[in-house]
């Protein structure tokens, strides 16, 4: 629900868990389902990717970055607790830059009911209060309206346009570049790291 601020607040059920190798049959028959559909907005992938191996793999490269520290890898639920997409805190880079990168995928017959919007904003306070991280960045093709207006309704604010990018459906796209800080980080001390 919007709140008078203009950001949004879902419902306290979590809309994210962390990815589980469990999960590699539904998310192949959700990349299958949804090849066309996500084809506009992803990189191109190799036919191994649309397999059941192909996402067990993912998963496993997804959670040995975790491990390191490098990624923070979650599925999208419905309103029924059925795996929809994919959500990551990807690139995380500790030091003096404290940020990450959000991206995500939504199956299609998910979309519009409020389910990428309580994502993001789940994975905002993870990347906030349990990573302990300053800065939170997202990029969209400037198409992608539906991507940029659920960046705005989490607080994110456009900062830049960068031309060229990223490869996305085969050719390299320019992307509107959001951001979110975390006003409310302070600098760790060297014995307890972040807040």
């Amino acid at each position: 629900m919007p709140l008078a601020s203009g950001l949004w607040q879902h419902a306290a059920v979590l809309t994210t868990r962390l990815i589980t190798p469990g999960d590699a049959d539904v998310l192949a028959d959700l990349v299958v389902g949804n090849r066309e559909f996500l084809a506009s907005w992803e990189p191109v992938r190799p036919d191994s990717y649309f397999t059941l191996a192909g996402q067990a793999e993912v998963i496993a490269e997804s959670l040995e970055r975790s491990e390191q520290g490098l990624q923070v890898p979650r599925v999208i639920l419905d309103e029924a607790g059925a795996v929809v997409g994919r959500i990551n805190l990807n690139n995380v880079v500790r030091g003096a830059f404290q940020s990450a990168s959000v991206g995500y995928w939504l199956a299609e017959e998910a979309g519009g009911r409020g389910l990428a919007t309580a994502a993001v904003a789940e994975m905002v306070s993870v990347g906030f209060h349990d990573e302990g991280l300053h800065r939170l960045e997202a990029g969209t093709i400037p198409e992608n309206i539906r991507s940029q207006s659920v960046l705005l309704r989490n607080g994110f604010e456009q900062y830049g346009y960068a031309p060229r990018y990223l490869s996305i459906a085969g050719r390299w796209q320019d992307h509107v570049l959001f951001q979110r800080l975390n006003e409310d980080w302070a600098q760790p001390d060297e014995h307890h790291g972040p807040p």
